[in-house]
């Protein structure tokens, strides 16, 4: 098994967990169990979605297309300005 994402929730892992399935990717989330004890632990890198070997590649292409992680781009509105109210 590799780990194809490192999540920063829960929600997200099994978001990504989920979209791997549908594709036909068996996927497990690791470190689900440990969130309960993060007063104790660090808390990056605990939680990830891992595949096996052979599907790594393709689960890869799968996660980069959801694009977490990735800042969301304000859509310019009609006069151009982001968030400004039409005229």
């Amino acid at each position: 098994m590799r780990t194809v994402y490192d999540a920063a929730t829960i929600v997200d892992a099994h978001l990504v967990r989920q979209a791997l399935e549908a594709e036909g990717i068996p996927a497990f989330v690791r470190g689900e169990a440990l969130t309960g004890g993060i007063g104790e632990l660090g808390v990056f890198g605990l939680i990830g979605v891992m595949v096996p070997d052979a599907a790594w590649p393709q689960a890869r292409k799968i996660v980069d297309a959801l694009g977490f992680g990735e800042q969301a781009q304000a859509a310019p509105m009609p006069d151009g300005l982001p968030g400004a109210l039409p005229a």
